[in-house]
């Protein structure tokens, strides 16, 4: 996947986990940029479990959005 697509798919991932999260957003660009990273950590936590994500576009995004979830979980742990 190219790097445009990523922060695309990692952006649409920190946009939805920002709603998932209620209370837990940090702002519009925040959540975008916490999302790219939590396409990064969604990645690498299913690769522990052994799920790979080749379902192309929605299996991308499901892994970013878990991710992203993930992220601003620790996130706002760590801003309190």
């Amino acid at each position: 996947m190219s790097l445009i697509a990523s922060i695309i798919i990692g952006a649409i991932a920190g946009f939805l986990a920002g709603k998932i999260m209620k209370g837990g957003g940090f702002g519009f660009v925040l959540n975008l940029i916490l999302g790219v990273v939590g396409g990064i950590v969604g990645g690498w936590v299913f690769s522990l479990f052994g799920i790979h994500s080749d379902g192309g576009f929605i299996g991308s995004l499901v892994t970013a959005v878990v991710g992203s979830v993930i992220v601003l979980w620790i996130a706002s742990i760590l801003k309190k």
